[in-house]
């Protein structure tokens, strides 16, 4: 059995994930509503955040630890890097926005890298040869740590390797009322140009709605 996954973006009308500034306020609103246990990002999109991250954790007040008796109902972060690309991880060890970190690693993955996650007390999940095998790795979130419904907060790659394997349940779409164009390949789905039309994805939408200023959140599940 694999956990529900959900691919949770904020994208233009025309399905552009660059050049314009989404209301980060009602996207995660929204994607707290979609009551998920886990959150899944891709190594890039966190090396992209990251720095950013540090500062802002630097700049916060130390925040009072949760009580032994009070359960932590903040989510978990779970992160694809099989090349070993999160050496500045560790300072993100202790944040208010997610009470764990697993990382998803390969066979391939330098052993220096998963020393230094041994080293930090950082959990891993190892499968896969050259890449990280998603489905057996969703299938031991799952299994291991009870996680039953992910949020693919992520880019386009990644969400198209979600896709493209088959993995997705659902995708949650925030429209922001802009355009972008462009010919470089920004969606929040990116893969290979299909060969057969028997390889497009089908959707059934499951809830369209206005939230405000513009901006439209879509729902649908994937048909498999």
């Amino acid at each position: 059995m694999l956990p529900r996954v959900i691919i949770h973006n904020g994208v233009s009308v025309d399905g552009r994930m660059d050049w314009f500034d989404g209301d980060l306020g009602l996207y995660y609103g929204l994607a707290a509503q979609l009551e998920a246990e886990a959150i899944l990002s891709g190594s890039q999109t966190m090396l992209a955040g990251l720095d950013a991250a540090i500062e802002e954790m630097a700049a916060m007040e130390p925040s009072q630890s949760p009580q032994e008796d009070t359960e932590d109902e903040r989510g978990v972060m779970v992160v694809v890097d099989s090349q070993g690309q999160l050496g500045k991880l560790h300072h993100l060890k202790v944040t208010p926005y997610w009470r764990d970190t697993i990382v998803l690693c390969s066979m391939a993955t330098p052993a220096e890298y998963l020393n230094y996650l041994g080293q930090h007390r950082f959990d891993f999940i190892q499968v896969g040869e050259q890449k990280v095998d998603l489905r057996a790795a969703l299938a031991k979130l799952k299994e291991d740590y009870g996680i039953n419904v992910i949020r693919v907060d992520s880019g386009g790659v990644l969400n198209g390797v979600l896709l493209r394997e088959g993995l997705v349940d659902e995708v949650s779409l925030m429209i922001t009322p802009t355009l972008v164009g462009g010919e470089t390949p920004r969606s929040f789905f990116v893969g290979p140009d299909l060969s057969s039309a028997e390889d497009v994805i089908s959707l059934r939408l499951i809830h369209v709605e206005e939230v405000g200023g513009g901006y439209v959140w879509q729902r649908y599940d994937v048909i498999k």
